[in-house]
């Protein structure tokens, strides 16, 4: 596969976010520079780090498509994790400067100019970054399988879970994003008409923070992927499902899906009718396995073949897993 190829495989997010960051953060920046707001140099450093992390990322999702080789057999779907993990540093870093910044504006307020200059850009901030996040949003409700009609910011959370580590990292970033302008807007205004000049610190390291939380869930979520976690419950429902349409298969005895991104890798042992001879349990397993790699989401399968032991054991796994997920 060819590196342009690969580029247009990359995640679309993280690449239209980079951009819009990058010139979100140049004129806030200067904005900052003229004004000497605090609010501004804080939003500042924010969509820099965002610009800076989804860059990363975009790279790193273009890394990943790469085809298995000799030497990594199970392909390159983690190395998207590296990245974000390498993101979640320069957000912390990011995070620091503006809480110190804002501490320090707070004692030792500083009147800001410019009201109308940093107004339009904080604007102009929400409308690119609620933008990209819109688009996140519509790749999470994609790339999770959700059903259309329902709220689109209720569907993002809720399949948040299950988007690649790149759609995940564009959505958190870019929500906080445009929460922190609003939040800059309203700092401004207050150091401005009510004379609440520590406001301007205050929203700094409230911003700060936000930045913190966002490196804590990321950075959480690709530990995870980097150490391999068990698919959702629905995932695995849904492959046991295909697996018992087919007449042959009795049981399933067991069965273990590792999520990596937004692939799966498939390990399950199958209970067939018996009687079969050694030939017609063959075949029914090349046509099981190449029926669940026809899915785009599974990577690969290892599926293994044994005569039904008259035992059922994939409904109670089913329930008791479901039960456990209920109580959580």
């Amino acid at each position: 596969m060819g590196f342009l190829q690969l580029v247009k495989k990359g995640n679309t997010s993280s690449g239209v976010a980079a951009l819009g960051n990058a010139f979100i953060a140049i004129i806030k920046a200067i904005a900052a520079g003229i004004s000497g707001s605090g609010t501004m140099f804080a939003s500042a450093m924010h969509s820099f780090a965002d610009a800076v992390n989804q860059s990363f990322v975009f790279f790193g999702s273009v890394l990943s498509e790469m085809k298995p080789s000799k030497r990594f057999p199970v392909g390159f779907g983690r190395v998207i994790n590296i990245f974000c993990m390498v993101a979640v540093i320069v957000v912390t870093v990011m995070a620091y400067e503006t809480i110190k910044e804002g501490w320090h504006l707070i004692q030792h307020p500083s009147e800001a100019s410019n009201f109308l200059l940093n107004v339009s850009i904080l604007v102009v901030s929400f409308l690119v970054d609620g933008f990209i996040l819109i688009k996140a949003m519509k790749e999470i409700k994609s790339e999770a399988n959700l059903k259309t009609g329902e709220n689109l910011f209720v569907t993002a959370f809720k399949g948040a879970s299950k988007a690649s580590p790149a759609t995940r990292l564009v959505f958190y970033e870019d929500l906080v994003a445009t929460l922190s302008a609003v939040l800059a807007i309203v700092g401004i205004v207050l150091a401005q008409y009510f004379d609440i000049v520590q406001a301007d610190g205050v929203i700094s390291i409230i911003i700060g923070l936000f930045m913190l939380f966002v490196a804590f869930r990321v950075g959480y979520d690709n530990m995870v992927g980097l150490i391999g976690v068990a698919a959702p419950a629905d995932v695995e429902n849904k492959i046991g499902k295909q697996l018992l349409a087919d007449e042959m298969v009795i049981d399933i005895y067991k069965m273990r899906v590792l999520q990596e991104g937004r692939l799966y890798h498939v390990e399950v042992t199958v209970e067939l009718k018996k009687g079969l001879s050694l030939a017609e349990a063959d075949d029914i397993k090349f046509k099981l396995t190449d029926h669940l790699l026809r899915e785009p989401e599974i990577a690969d399968v290892v599926l293994g073949i044994i005569e039904d032991d008259d035992v059922k054991s994939w409904e109670e796994k089913v329930g008791k897993k479901n039960e456990k997920e209920a109580e959580k």
